[in-house]
């Protein structure tokens, strides 16, 4: 039990609040406590024994029990039917207040965009909307009510970080000028047709629909930057249940570490709203199926260029995050980690984190994460590590994978 009276440096950088009253500290996973304080936000205690102030505004559509390191995180799932079920009347739910309400269901949303796409999705809005509202006048639907208000205390840092979040820009020209010099300088990837049309769709679809929501961007991107590593893996494991090849333990746990360390990034951009639209969730979700599959027939045929398109997409990746956070680097800079990111990087038991960096001469990384900016900071080195693995994957024997990509 902590003091009566904790006080601390400000939860939001620049503004004068405190952090007070009882906190009780609790054992979260190993190596790792927190303390709660009397309005419910988290205090991480590092590796290092450093008290962490996470971000205590969470604007996730799965924020709670959904995620990582929460309540009901490790628990046995209901069967098929059952989850279908509870997912089914969840979106469904949240697609009406969607076309009823808007998107963004808060104060000081982002202001309308004027784009071709916009305006498609303002029509399509409309008309589901006089649907939605004559299906419940006719009692098809229950009546459709907004979600109750935030807790008072936590509203002030809830619109002070939503105020910041809609700061955040992304400029595409600037990504591809960044790529354009990479390119110059460490020369071009040569990847064969079959690779580069699919990765070229995605880029462009990214692009086009996600104009002005880099965090909205970076939750899609998270969600399918898993998926090879899903599909490498089904792989392996069909290879060593057939028979085919049963030498694939080690690269399966490289893989497996590297869906480890997407699923926090996935998880970060969760938890700053990046998955609060239905229709970014319906669109991220439905192209990691489809990429699933793409990928799955990438391995069966040439396993190399399968790494080949995962490394492009990662180099994408790191491009996107570089420029973003010179972009946005004071901005990131005054809001407080999200506490999924202070579990992974800054945890004691730093769960598969060097597993996934196979392809780096470097020693070991043990990253900081005092604030946002870091914590992009630490995404797009991550990012690296994925490049240099992939690279490795496609030079290297499994064996020799622990080599430096550069020999």
């Amino acid at each position: 039990m902590l003091g009566s009276s904790l006080k601390l440096r400000s939860r939001i950088p620049g503004t004068s609040s405190q952090v007070r009253g009882s906190s009780v500290r609790v054992r979260v996973s190993q190596g790792s406590y927190d303390s709660i304080d009397d309005q419910g936000c988290r205090l991480f205690f590092d590796r290092d024994g450093t008290t962490k102030i996470a971000m205590c505004a969470d604007y996730g559509f799965r924020s709670g029990g959904g995620r990582l390191y929460e309540a009901n995180y490790g628990q046995v799932p209901k069967n098929v039917f059952g989850l279908a079920k509870d997912s089914f009347q969840q979106e469904l739910k949240q697609l009406r207040l969607a076309v009823r309400f808007g998107e963004s269901i808060n104060p000081a949303p982002r202001e309308a965009s004027t784009g071709l796409f916009a305006q498609v999705s303002s029509a399509v809005t409309g008309v589901a909307r006089d649907i939605d509202t004559f299906l419940e006048e006719k009692n098809v639907f229950g009546k459709l009510e907004l979600p109750p208000p935030k807790p008072k205390f936590l509203m002030v840092e809830w619109l002070e970080i939503k105020e910041k979040l809609d700061k955040l820009t992304l400029d595409n020209a600037a990504v591809a000028r960044f790529e354009e010099a990479r390119e110059a300088k460490d020369g071009k990837l040569v990847s064969p047709l079959w690779v580069t049309l699919p990765f070229q769709a995605l880029c462009l679809t990214l692009d086009f629909v996600y104009e002005g929501k880099p965090i909205q961007k970076f939750w899609v991107l998270e969600t399918v930057a898993r998926i090879p590593y899903f599909a490498y893996i089904s792989i392996l494991h069909l290879y060593e249940t057939v028979g085919f090849w049963r030498a694939g333990a080690e690269l399966r746990k490289v893989h497996f570490a590297e869906e480890w360390n997407e699923m926090h990034h996935l998880q970060i951009m969760e938890s700053l709203g990046g998955d609060q639209r239905w229709f970014d969730r319906f669109l991220g979700e439905h192209c990691a199926i489809l990429y699933y599959w793409v990928l799955i027939g990438f391995y069966l045929v040439s396993p190399s260029t399968a790494y080949n398109f995962m490394e492009r997409v990662e180099h994408h990746a790191a491009d996107t995050y570089a420029v973003f956070l010179e972009s946005n680097r004071e901005v990131l800079s005054q809001i407080p980690p999200p506490y999924v990111a202070l579990n992974y990087y800054r945890n004691e038991d730093l769960y598969l984190f060097d597993e996934f960096q196979k392809g780096s001469s470097t020693e070991a990384r043990r990253p900081s994460c005092d604030n946002l900016a870091e914590v992009f900071t630490n995404i797009y080195d991550d990012e690296l590590e994925h490049v240099k693995t992939m690279d490795a994957c496609q030079k290297f024997g499994v064996a020799m994978l622990d080599m430096p990509a550069d020999k």
